[in-house]
């Protein structure tokens, strides 16, 4: 698949990951998405943090909420936007330059192929090898796992509340309306 040069990305949901790649001096980022590669002159941590802020919020709070949500001080997954499910988790440091993220929707299986070398393998049957530990990629998923399923959790019990709140007060609405038309009835009788 040939790459495609582009200067601003968001990552959506057909993002898979986005991985650094030097070139001379810079360090650009290999974007795969599921149907497509880009090139962009942005670092990979620039891309995450321009798509948080696409989608209305700043890469330091969503890390500080992955944070509390999880508790958990290193390597912390982030929610890049929850309708779509954009969940990336880096592979190191956020900071270093050799920090691939992985979008948690899109592994479908990993498997280590060497002492610090995984085959991911994404959902659109492409596998892709990254140097990194296996144990590193299984304890990332998990933890993304988990952020995941809190927020998705808090998203669902606030629906639950307002879906609870909004036909509470349409019932109360037409139980007074049907008591109105009742006493009417009753009155025109007599």
């Amino acid at each position: 698949m040939k790459q495609k040069q582009i200067e601003d990305y968001e990552v959506n949901s057909c993002t898979m990951f986005i991985q650094p790649v030097e070139y001379g001096s810079k360090t650009y980022s290999l974007i795969y998405e599921v149907e497509d590669e880009f090139l962009s002159p942005v670092k990979p941590l620039e891309i995450i943090k321009n798509s948080c802020d696409y989608f209305g919020a700043n890469y330091e709070s969503r890390k500080r909420g992955s944070r509390k949500i999880i508790g958990n001080k290193r390597k912390v997954p982030i929610m890049i936007e929850s309708t779509n499910h954009l969940f990336f988790f880096p592979t190191i440091s956020p900071n270093s330059k050799e920090c691939i993220w992985i979008s948690h929707e899109h592994v479908e299986n990993y498997i280590r192929i060497g002492p610090h070398q995984t085959s991911i393998t994404f959902q659109n049957k492409q596998s892709h090898h990254f140097q990194v530990p296996y144990s590193t990629i299984e304890h990332q998923m998990l933890k993304t796992s988990l952020l995941k399923t809190k927020i998705l959790q808090r998203i669902e019990k606030n629906e639950r509340k307002l879906f609870y709140f909004l036909n509470r007060t349409k019932l109360s609405h037409t139980s007074e309306s049907s008591h109105k038309y009742d006493s009417d009835f009753y009155v025109k009788d007599k």
